[in-house]
């Protein structure tokens, strides 16, 4: 792999471009270099050890603690720090196959397993039982050098595209008394499963879902919310996000909108289960999406 440029980067290890340069001034680590247009370009063993920083980091480590290490050192706490193969129970069925073709490189049958997962199923069962413990697998997997960098790549396209596709045929109209929902990351956040993990639970609930997709700016946020005429904004934060502007951001997005209009806020980031937000609800799990929205139409 040659040198990436700082979009690149984000994009591949969800590390937003301002946590990079802040890192650079206050870690002395990444040390990007300048290409012709004296912009930053990270050379190739920086970003690999940016990926694995970013994966320590959605394990709990904190940035003061990894970042600055060399990249053996971070190898080891992630030999250290990632669980025994699936310590607490075993894969399905479902599961064994979907990791048996990725390693295999086989896509076309990979898609082909998520989607007769889907049929067997049903989309919420999917999500839930299915794909949320799946993602955590291929991450701990990744940690212990049992997935490659391409193959976590590969199966994050595989389940995005299965998702986009059940969500579209899905049965379920939208229903008279639920609410309409906006979808969107921060700039500073480029993972989209999540969001789409969201859509999923929400439109099996009746809910009319607007999704912004990722990294739109707070302002288009809110004025996406009011031209629509959403009732709630769903925002998605994976662990690797800075902390800093995942609250200014929430703070700045609450202000913009009229107080009637609701904010849910979930994900991995640990800032969403330390500190109770004015005018925020977390969303822990997506499990906790039916409840919610029950919550919401016996208030509304």
């Amino acid at each position: 792999m040659d040198s990436l440029p700082i979009a690149a980067v984000e994009r591949d290890t969800g590390l937003s471009k301002d946590t990079l340069r802040v890192w650079e001034r206050r870690y002395g680590f990444p040390q990007p270099v300048r290409d012709t247009f004296d912009e930053r370009v990270y050379p190739a063993d920086q970003v690999e050890r940016l990926r694995l920083i970013a994966r320590l980091l959605s394990s709990g480590q904190r940035p003061g603690r990894v970042v600055p290490l060399p990249l053996a050192e971070l190898q080891q706490i992630a030999q250290d720090y990632a669980p025994p193969a699936h310590a607490d129970h075993l894969p399905s069925a479902d599961q064994q196959q979907v990791l048996a073709l990725l390693k295999q490189h086989d896509v076309a049958a990979l898609r082909r397993a998520l989607s007769q997962a889907v049929l067997r199923l049903g989309l919420g069962r999917f999500v839930t039982d299915l794909l949320a413990p799946l993602n955590v697998m291929v991450g701990e997997a990744w940690m212990r050098g049992e997935i490659q960098v391409f193959e976590e790549h590969m199966y994050t396209e595989s389940v995005t595209a299965v998702l986009r596709g059940a969500i579209g045929s899905a049965p379920v109209p939208p229903m008279a008394g639920r609410p309409r929902v906006l979808l969107a990351t921060f700039p500073q956040e480029a993972h989209a499963l999540g969001l789409l993990m969201a859509e999923a639970m929400l439109v099996l609930e009746g809910c009319e879902c607007v999704s912004l997709g990722v990294q739109t700016p707070v302002l288009e946020i809110a004025q996406a919310a009011q031209a629509n005429r959403v009732q709630i904004v769903g925002l998605s934060f994976s662990a690797s996000g800075n902390a800093n502007q995942l609250l200014r951001g929430l703070q700045e997005l609450r202000a913009k909108l009229p107080p009637e209009v609701a904010v849910w806020a979930g994900g991995s980031h640990p800032a969403l289960r330390r500190r109770e937000l004015a005018g925020i609800t977390p969303v822990p799990s997506l499990a906790d999406i039916p409840p919610l929205l029950a919550q919401w139409a016996a208030e509304h």
